[in-house]
């Protein structure tokens, strides 16, 4: 079964937050909640440090027309999630904190965060987008960004994009980051385009982690394919994320998978950069990974309403979507102002392949998959029997999950 997009849409859509329970202790220097034009206390945000500057305005607009307080925090996003985990339940955590949407499985578990009411403003994201912000069937996230890999191409070794997977190897040389360990983040879309996802999904469209799919006949078709590839040398764990990058900027590659994060060093080297569709090894959809970011109302807020109230009406408009756009260049969640920033067509490009990308699985039971997966694909590569060790991937991850 392949990961129903339009399951976890539908469930985010409908998810209601009846009562935002306003008991509980957070930063916030005044108990109660605030209602617009009544000042009460203090929203503490919590932001990688590079997005301050970008939400300053939002925040001031919402003290003159509220008069509540944002403060805006700036912190590593090394030590974020961790942080917000550890210090929510002590009372000294946040009332919102920026982060990536793969938090969501620790952060539920934890019971550190907060269902958020996106009301009729849901209708207004990328599909992707608010997949990725629901979790078991309820909205969780306030999405601000979109990321996904795609294939950058050097439009002036080859002028046009490659029509398959075969054809794009024909006209030039393509590099991928894999390393000694493999990189499945990387090689997920050929994966997805052998209908072979890592997990199928739940009568709520959400990920189940009972239904492992990377057993299917689709994981043993993939596998066969990893391990033509490692014997002609398409694939090859020598090439780390560093040796991909040096092969495409110096020209030896025409064609690079990667994300958005590298395309200022490919086009700062002069390079004429196109960004195509991932080609298909099968003829079938090649599906990346999406990684969501956004903003989360601690559980244990005391301002809640007044939280809910500066994501959705003052985070989630095309214009702050569109200053954080600006300080991060990743595509915005929100539809209006991802068609905006596509003016650009490297980002009209990421957005184009990002319409087929699904979420990165955000259930606790995907680490159990990322300690075995790599490794078994990069042995596959290296020459290990494909039917075996692709089996023995699907039982290390059975017994982890169990």
């Amino acid at each position: 079964m392949k990961v129903n997009k339009r399951g976890i849409v539908a469930a985010g859509v409908i998810a209601i937050v009846s009562t935002l329970t306003l008991a509980g202790c957070s930063t916030a220097t005044d108990g109660g909640d605030s209602a617009e034009g009544e000042s009460s206390g203090t929203l503490t945000v919590w932001v990688d440090a590079e997005r301050v500057a970008a939400l300053q305005s939002a925040a001031d607009s919402y003290e003159d027309k509220t008069g509540v307080k944002v403060e805006l925090v700036g912190k590593s996003v090394d030590d974020m999630k961790d942080d917000f985990i550890q210090q929510v339940p002590t009372g000294k955590g946040p009332d919102v904190v920026m982060g990536a949407h793969d938090w969501l499985g620790e952060l539920s578990t934890n019971g550190v965060v907060a269902p958020l009411e996106l009301g009729d403003s849901s209708a207004d994201y990328l599909p992707v987008a608010l997949q990725a912000a629901t979790y078991d069937g309820t909205v969780y996230m306030l999405p601000y960004a979109v990321e996904n890999i795609a294939v950058l191409r050097n439009a002036d070794m080859v002028p046009a994009a490659p029509s398959s997977f075969d054809d794009m190897v024909s006209k030039g040389t393509f590099v991928v980051e894999q390393g000694t360990e493999g990189n499945p983040y990387h090689l997920y879309p050929f994966q997805t385009a052998f209908g072979a996802p890592v997990f199928g999904t739940d009568d709520s469209g959400s990920y189940d982690s009972a239904d492992l799919q990377l057993g299917s006949e689709g994981g043993t078709a993939f596998a066969d394919w990893l391990a033509a590839q490692g014997a002609a040398g398409t694939l090859n764990t020598d090439i780390d994320g560093e040796i991909a990058k040096q092969q495409f900027l110096d020209g030896t590659a025409a064609f690079w998978l990667t994300g958005p994060w590298n395309v200022g060093a490919a086009t700062d080297a002069g390079i004429n950069v196109a960004i195509d569709p991932i080609p298909s090894p099968t003829g079938e959809t090649a599906s990346p990974f999406a990684g969501v970011k956004g903003f989360f109302v601690s559980s244990e807020s005391k301002n809640k309403v007044a939280a809910n109230d500066f994501l959705v009406n003052y985070i989630g408009t095309e214009e702050v979507q569109l200053a954080l756009f600006e300080a991060g260049n990743v595509l915005p969640a929100l539809t209006d102002a991802a068609d905006t920033a596509a003016a650009d067509s490297i980002i009209a490009g990421f957005q184009a392949v990002g319409a087929d990308a699904v979420p990165m699985p955000a259930i606790p039971a995907m680490g159990s998959v990322w300690e075995f997966w790599g490794v078994a694909e990069a042995a596959i590569i290296n020459g290990a029997d494909p039917t075996t060790t692709w089996q023995k991937l699907v039982d290390d991850v059975t017994a982890a999950i169990q």
